[in-house]
């Protein structure tokens, strides 16, 4: 099978999208398809298969942010969107962006079956401009997605049941939807690892991702805050973003300094083991790798119970879930696990067990038949 994955954003393996492009791209190379991606990922542009766009030129006054937030976004042209489509057996859309309206409407042309996967909250682009809250702007964002990228696929991968019906709620429509889990690399696992000397005495409290508002780190700076073991809790915050500063200056009501730090993987996973506690307080969340990899590595995962975020569907105990954007009683769920040592270590044997859904190569081969199945539709002798 000829798969063409299209990726507006594909960057570094530090956002969940990329993460999640080219995870799909390894296993359908493991399995002999042929895989060309499509994005506008520069550092790429000599690697085997891969056909760069340009990317748009948001000028110096902009260039900063955009840098600071990880956007990447793609300026399709034609001519290269359709030498890496034109013999394709199978066009996957990753992101809902310009390359993907492009692609779509290339393949269409083209008679080549398409199918897609959801990896954006209407609410992460809303965010930036302050309009997450508003509802009409949100539907208006999945009605646009909807009319120039999903209506045109034959199949829909949602990584999550919440989500699904958070979109087709918004459109009004039922979707041609299936629903796999992106699943989490087998690197993120349970090990036995020792806290750095300089830890040891301290209550490690970690949580990663992008440093913006849906991300809702500083509910979490804040709830540390009002925490009884405050004196004692090493907060370590893995990630870049926007607000950084913002954050830096918010803690420093703290009385230990928290850990702002760009981890690679490795240091991820090493981190994730030692630390104590794992809090997710994300407001808006598709799926949440990141979280999930916590629960692999079989830590005591705390996450907010929004609305907007799926995150909650994965607690294995009411008492790990908080109410979204409250510090108070983040702290107080905080302390909590703290107090009884004896519960949380029950607790986090629950996580270890309830990750056995999230392997990530049966997540991967029931994606593969997905595209597979919609492929089959013009080509019946592809397996």
């Amino acid at each position: 099978m000829i798969v063409t994955v299209v990726c507006d954003v594909l960057g570094e393996e530090n956002n969940g999208t990329t993460v999640a492009t080219m995870n799909l791209v390894r296993y359908l190379k493991s399995r002999g398809d042929t895989v060309r991606i499509l994005c506008a990922d520069q550092s790429r542009k000599n690697d085997e298969n891969v056909y760069t766009v340009p990317n748009i030129d948001f000028g110096i006054l902009l260039k900063a942010f955009v840098n600071k937030v990880g956007v990447s976004l793609a300026k399709p042209d034609e001519d290269i969107v359709r030498n890496a489509i034109i013999g394709a057996d199978i066009v996957h859309i990753m992101f809902p962006l310009q390359l993907g309206i492009v692609s779509v409407k290339i393949a269409t042309e083209l008679g080549i079956p398409i199918t897609a996967g959801f990896h954006m909250q209407a609410e992460n682009f809303t965010a930036y401009f302050k309009l997450n809250n508003v509802k009409t702007a949100n539907k208006q964002v999945y009605r646009f997605i909807y009319e120039h990228i999903y209506k045109y696929a034959s199949a829909i991968h949602y990584p999550t049941e919440f989500i699904k019906n958070q979109f087709e709620k918004s459109i009004k429509k039922e979707t041609p939807g299936f629903v796999v889990s992106n699943g989490v690399n087998d690197f993120f696992k349970k090990l036995d690892i020792e806290k750095p000397d300089e830890l040891k005495n301290k209550i490690v409290i970690l949580t990663t991702g992008r440093y913006s508002r849906e991300k809702s780190q500083d509910t979490l700076i804040r709830a540390i805050k009002y925490s009884k073991y405050k004196n004692k809790i090493q907060l370590i915050l893995a990630g870049q973003g926007f607000d950084e500063f913002y954050y830096k200056i918010l803690s420093k009501e703290l009385p230990i300094t928290p850990i702002f730090k760009l981890c690679s993987r490795d240091e991820i996973l090493k981190i994730t083991n030692y630390c104590d506690i794992y809090v997710h307080p994300a407001i808006i969340e598709l799926e949440g790798i990141s979280c999930l990899e916590a629960i692999c590595c079989g830590k005591l995962t705390i996450v907010s119970n929004s609305k907007l975020s799926a995150t909650k569907e994965f607690s294995v105990h009411d008492k790990c879930i908080f109410n979204a954007k409250s510090p108070k009683n983040l702290a107080k769920t905080i302390d909590y696990w703290i107090e009884h040592p004896k519960e949380k270590a029950e607790c986090e044997e629950k996580y270890l067990a309830s990750s056995e859904k999230f392997n990530q190569n049966d997540c991967m081969s029931k994606t593969r038949d997905i595209l597979l199945n919609a492929a089959k539709t013009k080509n019946p002798n592809l397996h």
